[in-house]
């Protein structure tokens, strides 16, 4: 199995405070990989740095995507090379729908036009997966959107705009029972052998629909743990207590969940 994405020793800051602080990850093409940590251990951080944003600067490591460098390339490069990032609080845009937002972003992504009426067949079949009314095509993008409406939208772009490696954050949060199913079912309908899914969240119940291949345990900036989706069932049960911990040196808990 090939991987896709590939960190090393990577640190970066946020208005001069280092928050990741030499972090290593692979994400292997086909798969769905999941980071958990507790709050301020840099989960959306790390997905702000792998996307481009310029809010954070990166200070020491690499980021390559393909065996390819993108360290330094900007965001719509990125987009370009085929990355998609859900965001935690999706942003309302109006004066911009939906359709023409995404049709927009197909053509930028493509590099080929992209016609009207074969795009709307496609957007209304994939808004019915997610049991979104088709109206919401010619709304303003999120724009009087409730939070679950707004995560649809997002894997409805992501759906429309068919990235290798589509970054998840907090896609759940927020969501109920019913919301979070239809989520996780577009999310399940994406992906394939040819692309790759990083998930981040805090809770288990997308997991269950979800069926991850990989965990990673994230605490203070690192990875400090990678297994199967035993350790989020571990996690649910027992805290981020112990990855704390071993991450303060304890020997006997590196031991333990086998640090990497």
């Amino acid at each position: 199995m090939s991987e896709i994405l590939r960190i090393t020793d990577l640190k970066a800051s946020v208005d001069e405070k280092e928050i990741l602080k030499g972090l290593d990850l692979v994400v292997e093409k086909g798969k769905v990989h999941v980071i958990m940590g507790p709050n301020g251990a840099g989960k959306s951080t790390l997905a702000g740095v792998v996307m481009g944003n310029p809010r954070y600067q990166v200070t020491q490591g690499k980021i390559d995507f393909e065996g390819e460098e993108i360290t330094e390339m900007p965001v719509n490069e990125r987009a370009v090379k085929g990355i998609f990032l859900s965001f935690q609080a999706p942003q309302e845009i109006p004066g911009i729908t939906v359709e023409n937002f995404l049709r927009t972003a197909k053509a930028q992504v493509t590099g080929e036009a992209v016609k009207a009426i074969a795009f709307k067949k496609e957007l209304y079949a994939k808004m019915k997966e997610l049991d979104m009314d088709k109206a919401y095509a010619s709304r303003y993008l999120n724009q009087g959107f409730s939070g679950g409406e707004k995560k649809k939208n997002e894997i409805l772009q992501m759906s429309v705009l068919n990235p290798k490696l589509a970054i998840l954050d907090e896609t759940d949060s927020g969501l109920d029972v019913d919301a979070v199913r239809v989520v996780s079912e577009g999310v399940n309908r994406f992906k394939n052998s040819e692309n790759s899914v990083l998930v981040i969240t805090h809770h288990n119940k997308m997991l269950e629909y979800l069926q991850p291949d990989v965990v990673h345990i994230m605490v203070d900036g690192r990875i400090v743990a990678t297994g199967d989706i035993s350790l989020a069932h571990e996690i649910e049960e027992f805290g981020f207590d112990r990855y704390k911990q071993a991450e303060k040196g304890e020997s006997e808990w590196k031991k333990e969940v086998k640090l990497i």
